[in-house]
Order: structure tokens, then C-alpha cells, then sequence
């Protein structure tokens, strides 16, 4: 098996703010250009998408950045090169030869193709696959015959070298962050809600647990055990299932983590999550917040996430005005107050003693508490708010992910190019707004240099992109982070 990485090298994730060094992610492939219409929402797109424009009009960008802030050697100096038309993409094409191969910004198809080396690994995976995917023999033996490259493509994208369909795709995989989290430096592994994320969730098990870049962390991985009686359960005892999707956990400080009940994530697996990293002494605080479990929030990190120690991003409906109804006709909220569905319920966990956990009523009392005691803020605790907090946009904006940022270091964060309210928020509260292609021929230039660059909202292309319903947030999945 090559090792094509140090085995020093380092796992550590302590805030959603500390400068990034290295992260996970995974391009489209062509499996997105498959999806079609009719089983769009069973694969969890609210659309189809056109491959060619979310690939080279959109998240060839998003790799371009990550390149320039986590591995800039990569691509400084030769941009001209990598997009030259003759050269069709090679530099971002995983199965290519040229492909740019960072071990700062990580491909999950190469680190797949790496492991498929190992012909013992190879026979357990195809195995595997062909078990979930209900194969044929013959099916099985066509599969073992790829090479690496050739099976990890078909693995992702569900399809054979001569376009055959074998089973299919997993357009999901490009929300990295949902396959696991690393918390400080353990793992999680994630165990998805949906059927058609089951061969996302096996194929990453199989690279962390086998992949040399991950060696040294082999007894930090932690996989959450289903309750050993749920399938004894008649179908209302779903919420006894152990469900758990990265977008629902955040790691805010070394001590605390943030775990959301949601449409993806069950209370049982919080209830899990919690028993492990208390057992295993990974974090000393665990807040639990239980949202609507609705298809438009889906995940905690589509409804808030952190810009700064001070400053946070979310949606006015669960902030403290709202959650208090203090602008609302009394007899309304009276009529309206056991309204079950929109109820949100935050709930914070100490190791030290689990059965007198605190309460907070709404998302402001726990972020500003987060940023004053975890992170010892002396500074005014600010909330920008999704579509400036102005209906209908908030509701528009965030359904297009304007919560949904991706901090590349404190007060420098990712989000897409529609949410025009959104970026007003930020103008109001003192950021600069750049587009991406503008900050790239910046600092191709030399003219920018990514340390040096504050209090900034880089706008990304996302006509395509934000039809799958995920924001740069989820399109990550962070391996480290420098402490704060």
C-alpha cells in the first residue's frame, strides 16, 4: 500500500474559526449528472443540476481558494496553465494523472483509489458495495477486475468505464462534512438518516479506517452502535434509531461541542454521542439543540454557523425576538404558542454532573454564552441575520444557504454569490465583500495575500451548486484546524 502521506501527520480540530490547514472535500462527479427528476428528493437534491456549469463555473472556484489558503505551491504561478481550455480540467479531475493531489486539501475519491491498492481491501469493499447494492455474482467479478482508479470512480459515481449504470450515484458525497467530524483529534463517524447515503457512510469507513493518512488515529475513530433492540421496534420507534449527520455537529471550543436534533439526526444517536465522548473524555460540555425537523433546516448548520469569536450567522426565527414574541400581538401568540412543530429546545450536558443540565431558551442566549465563556470574547457579541433579517428574503436566503459558511480563518468565510440581503447584513456590520474570481486573480497576482486577509465574505458562483441544498459548510469536512 503506498503511503503517499507523512504518518505524522497532524488531526485537530478545536473551533469552527481557527485557521484552516487542511480539510476533506470531494468534486462532482459525474454521478450529479445523472440524477434524474423523479428521484431527485430520493437522493436528497431538491433538483437536477447541470454538471459541466457546477463544475467549471462553480466549484473549480471553490478548489482554486482552498489551493491558495491551504497549498498555495500547488497553484500560485501556474493558473494560466491549469485552466488552459487544451488541458480540459485534468488539474481538478481525481482519476487524471495531472490531477493537483494535495494533502491539504484532500480528495476523498483519490484517498478511495489509494486503499483499492490493497487487493484484501479491494475484495471486502466490491463485497460490500455489491451486499448493499443488491449485485449479481457477475456483477461482482466485473467489479474486481477495475483497477483502483477505474473502481473508485464507479464506487462514487455508480457507473462503469463504458457508462454502464451499475447502481445509483451518491451526488451527497460532496457534502463531506456529513460523513464525519473531527473532534479535536478523535473522529466521528456518521451513520446517515436516508437510505441513498449508505455507501457514502461505507466508503468512508473504509478510508479512515485503512487509509495511511489516518494511521496514527486508528483508536480515536469512534463509530455510534445502534441500540441494540430498534429493529424490534414498530415504526414510530424511528427516533430509537441511531441517525447522526456531520451538518449536526459543531465543535465550538475544546470543550464543547454542539450536537443538533433534526430531520437527519436522532435523539438516540445525541443520546449515544454523549455517553461516548463523556466516556472517552473528548469534550467537557455537550449542548444538544433540537430544531423543527423540517426539510428547509435539515441540519443545525443551515439555520446558524460562526464567522468570528464575536460574530455569528443565523435565521431570525430563532433568534431571541422571535423566540420571546416580543414584537407580537399578545392574543396571537397566546392562539399560536402550542404550535409544536416550530419549537426549538437547547440543552447543555456537563461531564462533571450530567443530571442537572442547563436550559437556553433561544439560539442568541447560547452563542453569546459560547463566545463570552468558552472563548473568553471581552468584545459585544454581534448576530448578522439570513436575508437582513427582512421577510420574505430571510426564508428565501436561507433555503439557499445563506447561513451556511465555511470560516477559512476568523472573520474570513465562503458563502454563495444570490443571498443579496445576506451581503447586506455583512456591509452593515463592517465586512468587505469579494467576489471569487476577483480574489483569485488577486493573489495570483501576488496582489492579496491570504494571511493577511480580514473581515471578509467571499461570494462563490452558486446558480448549480445551491440546487443541492448545501452550503460551503457542509462541502467540508475539516481535519485541522490551528487552535484559536
Amino acid at each position: 500500500m503506498p503511503k503517499h502521506h507523512s504518518p505524522k501527520l497532524q488531526v485537530s480540530v478545536s473551533s469552527e474559526i481557527g485557521r484552516l490547514r487542511r480539510l476533506l472535500v470531494h468534486s462532482p462527479d459525474s454521478g450529479l449528472g445523472k440524477v434524474v427528476p423523479s428521484k431527485a428528493q430520493d437522493w436528497l437534491f431538491e433538483d437536477i443540476v447541470h454538471l459541466d456549469t457546477i463544475r467549471r463555473k462553480e466549484y473549480d472556484y471553490y478548489t482554486k481558494i482552498l489551493l491558495y489558503f491551504l497549498d498555495p505551491e500547488k497553484i500560485k504561478g501556474k493558473l494560466a496553465e491549469v485552466d488552459r481550455e487544451e488541458n480540459k480540467r485534468a488539474f481538478y479531475k481525481p482519476g487524471d494523472d495531472r490531477f493537483f493531489r494535495s494533502d491539504k486539501v484532500v480528495e476523498l475519491q483519490w484517498l478511495l483509489s489509494d486503499i483499492l491498492l490493497d487487493h484484501e481491501i479491494k475484495l471486502k469493499l466490491v463485497a460490500s458495495v455489491c451486499a448493499i447494492e443488491a449485485c449479481s455474482y457477475d456483477t461482482q467479478k466485473q467489479l474486481q477486475r477495475l483497477s483502483p482508479v477505474q473502481l473508485s470512480k464507479t464506487f462514487i459515481s455508480g457507473t462503469m468505464t463504458d457508462d454502464v449504470m451499475l447502481f445509483a450515484p451518491i451526488p451527497n458525497f460532496i457534502f463531506t462534512r456529513d460523513i464525519g467530524i473531527v473532534i479535536n483529534n478523535y473522529v466521528l463517524l456518521n451513520k446517515p438518516a436516508k437510505k441513498a447515503r449508505t455507501r457514502e457512510a461505507l466508503l468512508a469507513k473504509y478510508i479512515f479506517f485503512n487509509h495511511p493518512l489516518f494511521a496514527e488515529y486508528q483508536d480515536r475513530i469512534i463509530e455510534l452502535a445502534d441500540t441494540h433492540h430498534h429493529f424490534l421496534l414498530p415504526r414510530e420507534g424511528d427516533d430509537k434509531k441511531v441517525t447522526l449527520e456531520g451538518g449536526d455537529v459543531m465543535v465550538v471550543s475544546k470543550d464543547h461541542l454542539l450536537i443538533g436534533v433534526s430531520e437527519r439526526t436522532s435523539l438516540e444517536a445525541a443520546h449515544q454521542a454523549i455517553k461516548v465522548l463523556f466516556e472517552k473524555n473528548v469534550v467537557k460540555k455537550i449542548t444538544i439543540i433540537k430544531i423543527p425537523k423540517k426539510r428547509d433546516y435539515m441540519h443545525i448548520d443551515t439555520i446558524f454557523t460562526q464567522i468570528k469569536r464575536n460574530v455569528w450567522i443565523l435565521l431570525g426565527n430563532f433568534s431571541r425576538k422571535a423566540i420571546k414574541h416580543e414584537d407580537e400581538d399578545t392574543v396571537q401568540w397566546i392562539l399560536e404558542s402550542n404550535k409544536k412543530e416550530d419549537k426549538m429546545k437547547i440543552i447543555q450536558f456537563r461531564k462533571k454532573d450530567p443530571g442537572n443540565p442547563e436550559y437556553f431558551d433561544n439560539l442568541e442566549d447560547l452563542l453569546t454564552d459560547i463566545s463570552r465563556n468558552d472563548l473568553a470574547c471581552t468584545e459585544k457579541v454581534r448576530f448578522l441575520y439570513s436575508g437582513n433579517n427582512e421577510f420574505p428574503f430571510d426564508a428565501r436566503e436561507q433555503w439557499t444557504d445563506s447561513c451556511n459558511l465555511l470560516a477559512l480563518k476568523e472573520g474570513v468565510v465562503l458563502g454563495y454569490d444570490r443571498n443579496d440581503k445576506t451581503v447586506e447584513a455583512f456591509r452593515a456590520n463592517g465586512f468587505s465583500v469579494i467576489h471569487a474570481h476577483e480574489l483569485i486573480a488577486a493573489m495570483e497576482s501576488g496582489d492579496t495575500d491570504p494571511d493577511e486577509l480580514e473581515d471578509t465574505l467571499i461570494l462563490m458562483p452558486s446558480a448549480e451548486l445551491s440546487r443541492a441544498r448545501g452550503g460551503f459548510h457542509c462541502m467540508s469536512m475539516p481535519l485541522y484546524r490551528e487552535d484559536i
